[in-house]
């Protein structure tokens, strides 16, 4: 009998590192992908701004947004390239480093607080479901547990403030006021957490990266609690 793959669900706190250690459980976890859950949301976002659509007036809307009715309107599709999803909007890729922009990330924060997501959840599930029949899935996604119980581990990546500011600003190439970064990274955590994203549940391993010089030691320390053969 073949032994079922597992989803390893990976989130955490702005800044913390959750999507470099995805890429580095890769070397470890044999015939895994990483699917960027959180790709698929900014992509909503994205594909709203380029559209000229007001996030202000969405916000002052008292109907929740359907996260999953706008992204289909979008012609937003998810493909598996090299291990790894990537995000196309009417058939054109969009680049990582336009869904991680410091613009594109506040307004994610501030659409999440609006938005209904229960079909979106669902059309999440049925993605994972799907890559799990073939893959080990690394989940990088907010809300995973509530959207898919059957994770097989869930992590959730901490730091202090501090050290999330200095990573923040080394993936922005420091081209990026540090008040103005550290300020925006506390409103996203408010957002976040209003939102319900940092929720630690039962099943939760709670892994602090502040002390990790590399990436390699972050990843570790989840490798730690996951029982799997790794490539090694």
């Amino acid at each position: 009998m073949k032994e079922e793959n597992i989803v390893i669900g990976i989130e955490g706190l702005v800044g913390s590192g959750k999507t470099s250690i995805c890429r580095k459980l890769l070397d470890y976890i044999p015939n895994s992908i990483i699917l960027h859950g959180g790709n698929i949301y900014r992509a909503v976002v994205y594909g709203m701004m380029n559209a000229g659509i007001d996030l202000k007036n969405i916000k002052n809307k008292s109907k929740k947004l359907d996260v999953l009715n706008v992204m289909q309107k979008l012609g937003i599709d998810i493909k598996l390239e090299n291990r790894e999803t990537v995000i196309y909007i009417n058939n054109k890729k969009i680049d990582e480093e336009e869904l991680q922009s410091d613009k594109s990330s506040m307004a994610v924060s501030v659409v999440s607080n609006v938005a209904d997501n229960t079909k979106f959840y669902q059309f999440g599930k049925e993605i994972i479901d799907k890559y799990r029949e073939k893959y080990n899935v690394i989940l990088s996604s907010r809300d995973i547990v509530k959207m898919y119980p059957n994770v097989t581990y869930h992590f959730f990546i901490t730091a202090t403030l501090d050290e999330r500011v200095r990573r923040k600003s080394i993936q922005y190439k420091e081209k990026i006021d540090l008040k103005k970064l550290k300020e925006n990274i506390e409103k996203r955590d408010k957002l976040q957490e209003d939102s319900g994203y940092y929720k630690i549940y039962d099943i939760t391993n709670v892994i602090d990266v502040t002390n990790c010089e590399t990436i390699e030691e972050g990843a570790k320390l989840v490798l730690d609690k996951i029982s799997l053969p790794l490539n090694v």
